[in-house]
């Protein structure tokens, strides 16, 4: 008998999801999702548009993910890959076919102009299970979105801008959120919430997009594998309850949005960044206490919940601009130049000297035109001398 012991490569229990960090920007419709490693951004826009021909009274909600090569050296750039069209249609059978949104409300002039809301995805880092937080990203963005108040005066459209008119919020029914489910060795063993690395090992792959309500929006299935009923079933019950608990999440962080920017605090982006990090160029200056104390310093440290005082020398002025506390090896920085003009005075003694002792020994000639006279000093005996007088005939 085999028994077969998996475990993740981060640690995580076979049904745990990475850590969902949701953050707003400044801008209405505009969210970032974390899903650990995997980075995904949502940006939602509006404008006025002709409606379809087919749908006179309805507006057009239109879905765009994009993976770029910044999210992942396997993505390339200006390429429909077989990864993106199934993203985009997964994507929009979650949200749109779902009717999450209500597309009557969008609707300004029957027949003539509505609302085209346009939800754009993008992919800012690849760790796997990028459905999952595309379409976290996307009904959070949609939910945090805000359309401009329109008045209508006979043939005339005005569009009001926020500060004339608080903007308008949309009409969401429901929020549809897709959960993944990897499959390992035929379906016997499954993983929620995959990474890069287990997704490219896996059999088969199976997402589930269902609301706090437990109402299943749609649902895929990839890789080939043959799903059982009763395993389906069970996926289906897990996802009911990560889907409560993601919903939560993110009406949490609508609240908390909400909240903030009444308040007049740090909202958006701003508020994500972390505290105690130096983003310019300058900092105020801090105050320091140059007091001279005349006895000894007391270092004090905390071992074991244990206060023990250890006392250390006063701090010794080695030269200017330095110092020295404790024992150990005397500093000899800022003392190279006083050394090396030491060195220098030395060796111009030690010539001196040698041209002194030279010019003891050195023989004096005297040279005349006529008569030459050769003077020989002898040092050990100045006052004895010789004289030589050479005359030259011609």
């Amino acid at each position: 008998m085999f028994i077969y012991l998996f475990q993740r490569l981060d640690g995580r229990q076979t049904y745990d999801y990475r850590n969902i960090r949701i953050t707003f920007g400044t801008d209405y419709g505009c969210c970032t999702v974390s899903l650990g490693k995997t980075r995904v951004l949502a940006q939602v826009s509006c404008e006025l548009v002709p409606p379809k021909d087919s749908r006179p009274t309805e507006g057009i909600v239109f879905f765009n993910l994009e993976l770029s090569p910044m999210a992942s050296p396997a993505f390339q750039p200006n390429r429909q890959s077989e990864l993106l069209v199934t993203l985009n249609r997964q994507l929009e059978r979650c949200l749109r076919n779902s009717k999450c949104i209500d597309t009557e409300s969008l609707c300004v002039v029957s027949g003539e102009k509505v609302w085209q809301i346009r939800v754009d995805v993008h992919v800012l880092n690849h760790d796997g299970n990028l459905m999952d937080a595309a379409s976290i990203a996307a009904i959070s963005a949609l939910s945090h979105f805000r359309r401009p108040d329109v008045a209508i005066q006979g043939r005339d459209i005005t569009i009001f801008s926020p500060e004339e008119r608080d903007p308008v919020a949309l009409s969401i029914y429901h929020m549809p959120i897709c959960v993944s489910f990897a499959f390992f060795q035929q379906g016997t063993y499954l993983l929620v919430d995959p990474c890069e690395k287990e997704e490219q090992v896996t059999d088969g792959l199976l997402v589930i997009a269902m609301n706090k309500h437990r109402e299943i929006c749609s649902i895929q299935s990839s890789g080939g594998i043959m799903l059982l009923k009763d395993q389906v079933l069970r996926c289906s019950k897990i996802a009911s309850v990560k889907v409560s608990e993601i919903t939560d999440l993110i009406n949490k962080a609508l609240e908390n949005d909400k909240r903030v920017r009444k308040e007049g605090g740090r909202f958006g982006f701003a508020e994500s960044m972390p505290k105690e990090r130096i983003t310019a160029l300058k900092r105020d200056e801090a105050p320091v206490e140059m007091t001279v104390y005349p006895f000894n310093f007391v270092l004090l440290s905390c071992c074991m919940n244990l206060c023990v005082r250890i006392p250390v020398s006063s701090p010794v002025i080695v030269a200017t601009g330095t110092g020295q506390l404790g024992e150990g090896v005397q500093s000899t920085w800022g003392l190279e130049e006083e050394d090396e003009e030491d060195e220098c005075q030395g060796e111009m003694d030690k010539e001196e000297k040698k041209k002194k002792k030279a010019e003891k020994d050195e023989v004096m000639v005297i040279s005349d035109s006529e008569e030459e006279e050769v003077v020989v000093l002898n040092p050990e005996a100045p006052y004895v001398f010789s004289l030589f007088s050479e005359y030259s005939y011609q």
